[in-house]
């Protein structure tokens, strides 16, 4: 780095100006301000030694939770230690994305087995070699069905936030439109779908389990999408898919999905994986890397990249997607993970998790939070009450435990995974019975 030269400040303003920004404070406007650092405070000329104490200090300043019920996107699984003992090799962490691909036969043949995990995870016919994580997988899946005569992209309301954000920044990028599907009671209004999917509609996107926990009918909602001659697009909880019906049995045309949960830790350093598989006839459509198997000129197995859209590297104006490389080392964790666990283990951590989490859900509502959807669900649900969010989730911190997310004054997202005990649940539960109390 010793040959790198920054932005004059002349150069920086120019380019905060083109995106109609005025300082790079409104660049990071949107972090809330309480968990932002402003400042390190560290004086200058100290020592390795001391500059590390220091950092020492300030991270000892960190809220580390006992037990943890949260997750809405990211998720507290168990990973066995052969994750971390193989992807920790100085060989793997160095891996980014080869270049110069067929001599990097190792990282190729790590992507080929990855993909391979991923078809049959979702039963789908072929799965690119990753993207960023989950929300840009589903923009980057709208985009796969977008043509020149429909050009509208539903979703439903029930997905997560983010996603949909990122959806409508792609679609703002390319001139398309975003119509939003309404929710009933936690699910995808499929009646009122029918009134809004028409010839125009390129794709319709729905997350299993969605937003709220909730699990969704998806082979009905994949008919209406295909009776209006769209594209249905499967958001999946890769860990869910161990007891669910894959997107493959729904009638979905591709999968998508944040492959977080197989095997990265909630602190890995954020975006995760994003991983993306579709039926063979959207083949030619899928952003990004391929890698697929062949033989060398002597006969043995070898590895190469099978498809790669040249536009996304040399006639960008006229590709369908900017994605050039992929997550090579959370590819390969997910990899390892699923190996690790192989399809007993993944089916027995998915029935804790449901398990889990009805027995918490029931558990609640006797202590006063009575659940909000009476559907069926995977491992989050939501609850209402009178007493503000905000003041039970603060009793709990108080308790070392991190409660749920809040979603309103009244309603809480809760997630349980297989790593939640019996006793940590009941030990929630008592806190909220003493929140209770003290509110009446």
């Amino acid at each position: 780095m010793g040959s790198y030269v920054p932005g004059t400040r002349e150069e920086q303003q120019e380019m905060l100006k083109a995106i109609g920004l005025d300082s790079f404070d409104q660049l990071f406007e949107k972090i809330p301000k309480e968990v932002r650092l402003e400042k390190l405070n560290l004086p200058e000329g100290r020592a390795e030694l001391s500059v590390a104490e220091k950092m020492e200090e300030i991270a000892g300043k960190n809220r580390v939770f006992r037990h943890i019920f949260r997750g809405a996107g990211a998720y507290n699984h168990y990973i066995p230690a052969i994750v971390k003992s193989v992807v920790t090799k100085e060989n793997f962490v160095t891996a980014y994305t080869p270049y110069q691909a067929e001599i990097s036969q190792g990282i190729l043949q790590s992507i080929f087995e990855y993909q391979t995990l991923i078809c049959r995870l979702t039963g789908m016919d072929v799965s690119n070699a990753s993207v960023y994580d989950g929300a840009t997988a589903a923009a980057e899946a709208a985009a796969m069905c977008r043509d020149r005569k429909r050009t509208v992209i539903c979703v439903s309301a029930a997905v997560q936030p983010a996603v949909l954000g990122t959806i409508r920044t792609y679609a703002f990028g390319s001139g398309a439109e975003v119509v939003v599907a309404p929710i009933k009671d936690g699910r995808t209004d499929a009646a009122a779908l029918e009134g809004i999917l028409d010839g125009r509609t390129a794709c319709l996107y729905v997350q299993q389990p969605n937003y709220y926990g909730q699990l969704e009918d998806c082979e009905a909602l994949a008919e209406l999408a295909h009776g209006a001659g769209a594209k249905f697009i499967m958001g999946c909880n890769p860990i869910a898919l161990g007891i669910l019906k894959t997107p493959a049995e729904c009638g979905a045309d591709i999968a998508v999905g944040d492959g977080q949960p197989l095997g990265m830790p909630l602190a890995w350093g954020g975006p995760y994986l994003g991983f993306m598989a579709a039926r063979e006839s959207m083949m030619r459509r899928l952003p990004g890397r391929i890698v697929g198997e062949t033989k060398d000129d002597r006969g043995n197995r070898a590895f190469v990249l099978t498809l790669q859209a040249r536009e996304q590297h040399i006639r960008r104006e006229k590709a369908s997607s900017n994605i050039c490389s992929n997550q090579a080392l959370c590819a390969l964790t997910a990899a390892v993970y699923l190996s690790a666990m192989g399809n007993e283990g993944l089916k027995e951590a998915a029935g804790q998790c449901y398990a889990k989490a009805h027995y918490l859900q029931a558990e609640l509502a006797k202590a006063g939070l009575k659940p909000k959807y009476k559907r069926d669900f995977f491992h989050e649900f939501v609850t209402e009450s009178e007493i503000h969010s905000s003041i039970l989730l603060k009793w709990l911190e108080e308790k070392g435990i991190l409660g749920g997310l809040p979603l309103s004054r009244s309603d809480i997202l809760w997630c349980v995974t297989e790593k939640n005990t019996k006793a940590e649940m009941d030990e929630l539960v008592s806190a909220v019975k003493e929140v209770s109390r003290l509110c009446d």
